[in-house]
């Protein structure tokens, strides 16, 4: 198994020897957190996060209303983003390098990360596609099939991970959450750190901060970015909130309702 729970600083022997060994058979490491609600208006002062400089972007999820394949591992996700294309995306987690085949390694779309944040770790292998932004809307829309947002070989990934029998039709559209995203680089840090704030329905949002580094930093980053964001006095003591399990568990739920 390559997730865990517990806190990092209780991690035992053999979760260091699992982390360590995912790190170096990955890509890059990215290092989340997410800041509870009632200190998120406080971090964006304390970050001097302008939200004029953010990027609205659209993103929407598909799984069954029964989340069937979310319990398989396999996240199906497309976006539309101001200003660019779209893009659209095959994920599975966990995964572990090693076991994965040479042929999907090497393909130039396909990246494996470690995601860590406060109470765990995850090694995901995502497949990227960049089908053009009216294509995302189209698809939404049931102008166009969603198996047309993804390439040839995100079909076969998704193939096979997925329930036997389960196609990219036939999926319901679990979304769209509007995201303003925005990308600052502290002098102190010296590191680029991006923030995105994710705003749901119900009237609900997350905030999470990330920074990316390479696999050989990654310890270093850890502790830079742990005495930056104390130093700014932002609270990461809470709760960790992922993005894409509250948006899942959302829409699921209005699908199931609606069904």
């Amino acid at each position: 198994m390559t997730s865990t729970s517990t806190s990092p600083q209780q991690f035992s022997g053999e979760q260091l020897k699992e982390l360590l060994a995912l790190i170096k058979e990955a890509d890059s490491v990215e290092l989340k957190l997410t800041v509870p609600e009632p200190h998120q208006r406080s971090t964006i002062g304390a970050l001097e996060l302008d939200p004029l400089d953010a990027q609205i972007r659209q993103v929407f999820f598909f799984d069954t209303p029964d989340l069937a394949l979310d319990a398989r591992g396999v996240v199906v996700r497309a976006r539309r983003i101001q200003g660019k294309g779209g893009d659209s995306v095959v994920k599975l987690r966990p995964v572990v390098p090693s076991e994965l085949p040479e042929t999907l390694r090497r393909l130039p779309a396909f990246r494996v990360e470690v995601d860590a944040l406060p109470g765990g770790f995850v090694c995901s292998g995502t497949l990227k596609g960049a089908p053009a932004q009216e294509d995302v809307r189209s698809a939404i829309m049931g102008k166009r099939p969603l198996r047309k947002l993804f390439t040839k070989e995100q079909r076969e990934f998704f193939a096979e991970h997925a329930p036997e029998g389960l196609e990219l039709d036939d999926l319901t559209v679990l979304g769209p959450i509007f995201v303003l995203k925005t990308r600052f680089t502290p002098l102190e840090l010296g590191r680029r750190v991006v923030a995105e704030f994710w705003l749901y329905p119900d009237g609900s949002h997350v905030l999470e901060l990330s920074t990316r580094c390479e696999t050989t930093e990654a310890f270093q980053v850890v502790a830079e970015l742990r005495a930056f964001l104390a130093a700014r006095q932002v609270e990461v003591s809470g709760d960790q909130e992922t993005k894409t399990r509250k948006a899942l568990e959302f829409f699921a739920h209005r699908a199931t309702e609606k069904g």
